[in-house]
């Protein structure tokens, strides 16, 4: 492990207790959060075990593989031998609500593991993957949804399978057998942990605070910032307003560009940047177009993880809103806490604890009321008044933004630095592989093998058991 002392990069060694540990998670060039997450902290684990196996679907896992590196890069479909011939100590899944963690659906039940939870509701991934297929599982789908929520309503899974859940999804999050088949879960804030040991009394379920890689370190990034803005026509005397992480309404966006339409001839021009990828259920050019936006936003869609510190570090403020929740962490919100820059966030429960300035408040004086805020949090019951206020008074107070930035940089360094979330994980790790594999209940097609045949075939043929 890598820690910095007095501004010099010590290495400190670990007591390494051989493991095998296989890590189940999407990858790049998957553009998920998660994907670029795994890569990330992967390499500070790998040698703290024996070894750590990455099993991810995607076609080129091993070229993106950050070096210098001890993982090893598998398919998938090599798991099952490789665990037969040599069992690992421990699975980890990093499980999200998206069709980027479909592949792992097939072994969490069947190899019991450490889950880490992102969402806390997987229901819309889940239920897309069995049912908009050549041909659709209904069977099993509504078997997983009795089995998950037994107390609900015995039609409730056609509702759904008719592609009318919308915002329900949430109310029943598809999760409990996932929690209950897991030796442990982990999430990454203590509201959801509590929330969900509430939920699942039986189950084992903790909380481990979210890490990502230091975007200012070994990077000029000021000069590529400065250089970025004048190549995009951005004026100097701007405000600028980044958005990352994927152009989607739960993202707020068209509320953003909104507030950034409203007229405010008292603060300097705001410019907006949208960073992350396009998101097929939303139209955000037609928005920019209707607002008469077209000078001053600038669509960068998805920029690779090299040049993103520059992209962060090119706005004043970063716009981290996000309405409905699955009371999940989110890695870019962190990313521009790590880059010193203040932001604005959706008043959430998972956020209570965290310094932030009200924005039903006067968000220009916030070192009267609260000197240590790393930014500003927007009531989702009063984001159309709260959001333009909030933001005309960030874009006139320059002073009020760099020192809401310092506050956010020393608030990454203390909770959110990748090393730590390493050491977090190495203690989980082995926590985790020292508990039994639960008993857990499962509907038919889960605790299927998928032996079946080659049961029956051997039967006939006199041998009563498989060979492996």
């Amino acid at each position: 492990m890598n820690k910095r002392v007095d501004g010099i990069t010590a290495t400190v060694r670990h007591n390494v207790e051989p493991m095998r540990v296989a890590w189940f998670t999407p990858l790049p060039p998957d553009p998920s959060g998660i994907a670029a997450y795994s890569q990330e902290v992967t390499p500070l684990l790998a040698p703290r075990f024996g070894a750590l196996d990455l099993y991810s679907p995607a076609p080129s896992a091993a070229s993106a593989a950050p070096a210098p590196s001890a993982n090893r890069f598998v398919s998938p479909s090599e798991f099952v031998w490789r665990h037969r011939r040599q069992p690992y100590d421990l699975i980890v899944y990093q499980l999200g609500n998206s069709a980027s963690h479909d592949f792992i659906w097939a072994y969490l039940f069947r190899y019991p593991g450490l889950i880490v939870l992102h969402d806390a509701q997987v229901h819309q991934a889940r239920a897309l993957w069995l049912l908009r297929r050549l041909e659709p599982r209904l069977d099993d789908y509504l078997a997983e949804l009795r089995a998950n929520h037994p107390d609900a309503p015995p039609d409730l899974g056609w509702l759904f399978a008719a592609g009318l859940g919308g915002n329900l999804f949430r109310l029943w999050p598809l999760v409990s057998l996932v929690i209950g088949a897991s030796r442990l879960t982990a999430v990454h804030n203590a509201h959801l942990a509590h929330a969900l040991a509430q939920a699942h009394p039986d189950a084992a379920i903790t909380a481990i605070e979210m890490g990502v890689a230091d975007p200012l370190e070994g990077r000029d990034i000021g000069a590529d910032a400065r250089a970025l803005r004048t190549r995009l026509g951005i004026p100097s005397d701007a405000c600028v307003i980044g958005a990352y992480g994927g152009i989607t309404p739960e993202k707020r966006i068209p509320e953003l560009l909104k507030a950034v339409s409203a007229p405010s001839p008292a603060v300097p021009p705001m410019h907006v940047l949208l960073v992350g990828q396009r998101a097929p259920h939303y139209d955000v050019d037609a928005d920019v177009r209707a607002l008469g936006l077209e000078a001053r936003v600038h669509i960068a869609g998805y920029v690779a993880d090299a040049e993103l510190p520059a992209w962060m570090a090119a706005a004043d403020v970063c716009c981290c809103l996000r309405w409905p929740s699955n009371g999940e962490t989110s890695a870019s919100w962190l990313r521009c806490l790590g880059a010193g820059r203040p932001t604005l966030v959706t008043a959430l429960a998972q956020l209570q604890d965290v310094p932030l300035v009200s924005a039903g408040e006067d968000a220009a004086a916030p070192a009267a009321r609260m000197p240590d805020a790393i930014g500003v949090a927007v009531d989702p019951l009063d984001e159309p008044r709260e959001l333009p206020r909030v933001l005309a008074s960030l874009a006139a107070n320059p002073a009020v933004r760099q020192a809401l930035g310092a506050n956010a940089r020393a608030w990454w360094e203390a909770h959110h630095t990748l090393s730590d979330m390493a050491d977090a994980y190495e203690r989980l790790i082995r926590d985790a592989a020292a508990r039994p594999a639960p008993a857990c209940a499962l509907p038919a097609h889960l605790a299927n093998d998928g032996t079946g045949t080659a049961r029956r075939i051997l039967g006939e043929m006199g041998i009563g058991a498989l060979p492996w």
